[in-house]
């Protein structure tokens, strides 16, 4: 887990990650979660790409099988079961502390006043993308995103065990097919 400052992404980092999403990473500057085996899960991306585009999700789920399982989630109408949870004041007051703390976190790195005030996911008042949420609770910690958590909960996918592919990366900065080194 970690928020900022990040440590600078490896070559493999950025490797694996562009194999995860099957395109190159843009304007890599962490990986905050990792899967036990030590590829990414989470990547942190500038909060301005480098063509100038204002980005604010911060914290992008990467892993393939988290991906999946949080898709899963959304495809079964799991949101907006998370999404009535808000209607509860203290749910609500932590939903709202956890958009303060990602913010707090991307402003430490850049201020882009086109996307100040804007997180990810929905929040601070709806829940919009598992993905995002999830990425933040990996990579915050548990108890900074009620909902992240919550779903991370429910997922068929565990950051206790590693679901790992083989990654088509140069042998030297791959992981191997059960998700070990090669």
């Amino acid at each position: 887990m970690g928020t900022p400052p990040f440590d600078p992404p490896s070559e493999r980092d950025v490797a694996i990650v562009s194999a995860q999403l099957g395109r190159p990473a843009r304007d890599v500057i962490g990986i905050p979660a990792r899967c036990v085996c030590g590829a990414p899960t989470v990547v942190a991306t500038k909060p301005r790409l480098g063509n100038g585009t204002p980005f604010p999700t911060l914290y992008y789920l990467t892993h393939p099988a988290a991906t999946a399982a949080v898709s899963t989630l959304e495809a079964t109408q799991v949101m907006p079961e998370l999404a009535a949870l808000l209607e509860d004041d203290t749910v609500a007051e932590a939903y709202r502390g956890a958009h303060d703390a990602y913010l707090a976190d991307r402003e430490s790195i850049e201020h882009v006043e086109e996307i100040a005030g804007i997180t990810a996911g929905g929040m601070p008042t709806r829940v919009k993308c598992l993905h995002a949420l999830v990425g933040h609770s990996l990579s915050a910690g548990p108890g900074v995103n009620p909902i992240g958590d919550l779903a991370l909960e429910r997922c068929s996918w565990s950051p206790s065990r590693c679901d790992c592919q083989a990654y088509d990366v140069p042998a030297d900065v791959g992981v191997g097919a059960d998700g070990g080194e090669e």
